[in-house]
């Protein structure tokens, strides 16, 4: 949702603001730097939710606990570890064109395609190896 409202509410201001975190994250990824990595994700993010201006979406991902920072400083390792840095800076680029874009669809895709990423590789090969997981189904 907060990158569908973002590609149709953006500003020019807010794409301004959207790309500097993402610069961070880019020259983070570069570096290795985890830490700096999952801030980055974080402040891009939180850039993404302001520029859809909603405030209750804003405000949660300002309180984002340190845990679910640990869980992307782990997930940006696993991906280092097996796929190349350049993956992680194109998600981020696609996603920025798409509310350059005011497309809409496609951020939305993007957003979501990148959390089905996170659980189908990363949680799934780190936390759940000995579990099934059934297909997702939709509350009725």
């Amino acid at each position: 949702m907060n990158t569908w409202l973002a590609a149709t509410l953006r500003t020019e201001t807010d794409l301004k603001t959207i790309a500097k975190p993402q610069k961070a994250f880019e020259a983070a990824v570069s570096t290795g730097n985890h830490l700096e990595m999952s801030q980055g994700n974080k402040k891009f993010h939180q850039a993404i939710v302001h520029g859809g201006k909603n405030p209750y979406l804003a405000s949660f991902y300002e309180a984002m606990r340190p845990e679910n920072q640990w869980m992307l400083y782990r997930h940006f390792e696993y991906l280092q570890r097996t796929y190349d840095g350049r993956r992680l800076t194109e998600e981020l680029d696609f996603m920025l064109e798409a509310i350059r874009e005011m497309n809409v669809d496609l951020a939305d895709d993007l957003v979501q395609a990148d959390t089905r990423q996170f659980q189908a590789n990363f949680m799934r090969a780190n936390y759940t190896s000995d579990v099934t997981l059934g297909p997702l189904v939709a509350a009725k």
